[in-house]
């Protein structure tokens, strides 16, 4: 039974008027309406019953459009629906009713994974002022290389009793993990935007490191008459290829197995006998008498910019490979500004 409808709003109108001009000119249409006016459209049809003939017409006059004669209109949701699925394309469809509901229900980012993104030292730093439960929890949560990251970078008798309580960590309650999270992600959002210098200091370490030694002396010593903070933690991140006798014998592996033997080829050229054999004994047996062949050939002169880019090359692959936790730099023992890439 036809009933005289109260006021109705701009989008239920429009509505209307489209239901009321059938699926090919409606579709025509629908086209150029932005998403959130098409569900505006949705919710408007969906809202509406039956509409008497003589309302339909008041409100095509008021829009003053031209439309055929009808007997009214029944069921406007079920027609706005199926001149949407005829018109647009299911994904077009699902984007438009949808989207309000992504807003409110789609996840962000959970915490665990931006844990695992943050520096393995920063992370270690936080959690040892922790519980060993919690510091267990948290390993336990996160992947396992990030783990593993993190737990070389813990105190060892810290170590030991968080290895400890993770064989024997039994299922965590929800609430419990939740407030973990919550309690871990305000201190390190504290102390990033006060502490957390990391990125920068890798930043200036690769500036740095760009430099020959001459200029990076006098680069540290305008460093020191500015007072730059944190001065020597960032020497302790600057590494130059003379650097590779500094580290570990696994450390100088892990790097050249990401270095090209051209490159450790070029670099060794004009290389003392010590520096020689730290890289060489490095790498493979077939790749070492292939550059000590190639070393013995001075037939041409590499020339010294290149060799120091090759240098270069393999100084800042070190520092990449640091922040990827794939091996530790040497650090300055006392304090003085590193040797620079040149030859």
């Amino acid at each position: 039974m036809s009933q005289q409808l109260p006021t109705l709003s701009r989008s239920q109108k429009a509505a209307a008027i489209l239901v009321a001009m059938g699926k090919p000119s409606a579709g025509k249409l629908l086209k150029f309406f932005k998403q959130e006016e098409l569900r505006g459209l949705i919710e408007a049809a969906r809202s509406l019953k039956t509409i008497p003939q003589s309302e339909l017409d008041r409100i095509v006059s008021e829009f003053e459009n031209e439309f055929a004669e009808g007997a009214g209109l029944l069921d406007s949701a079920d027609t706005m629906n199926n001149i949407l699925t005829e018109t647009l394309t299911p994904e077009e469809v699902d984007a438009i009713m949808d989207s309000d509901k992504k807003v409110v229900d789609e996840p962000k980012e959970t915490f665990w994974p931006q844990l695992e993104k943050m520096p393995a030292e920063r992370v270690a730093a936080t959690l040892e002022r922790e519980h060993p439960q919690t510091i267990a929890l948290v390993l336990s949560t996160i992947s396992t290389s990030a783990s593993a990251a993190i737990m070389v970078k813990l105190p060892k008798p810290i170590r030991g009793e968080v290895v400890k309580r993770m064989m024997s960590l039994g299922k965590v309650t929800d609430p419990a993990r939740e407030l973990v999270e919550n309690k871990l992600r305000a201190k390190l959002t504290d102390e990033s935007s006060v502490r957390d210098n990391t990125a920068g200091q890798m930043r200036v370490a690769g500036v740095l490191n760009e430099l020959d030694k001459s200029l990076l002396d006098d680069v540290m010593e305008d460093m020191v008459a500015a007072g730059t903070p944190d001065l020597e933690e960032l020497k302790s991140k600057l590494f130059a290829f003379e650097d590779i006798v500094l580290l570990s014998q696994a450390a100088r592996v892990a790097l050249f197995d990401n270095i090209q033997t051209d490159v450790v080829t070029v670099a060794l050229r004009g290389a003392d006998a010590e520096l020689t054999e730290a890289v060489l004994s490095s790498i493979g047996a077939r790749s070492r008498r292939m550059i000590e062949s190639e070393l013995k050939d001075t037939s041409g002169n590499t020339p010294a910019d290149e060799i120091n880019g090759a240098r270069r090359t393999i100084a800042s692959t070190a520092i990449r490979l640091s922040t990827e936790g794939a091996l530790e730099l040497p650090g300055q023992v006392d304090g003085d500004a590193p040797t620079a890439n040149a030859a």
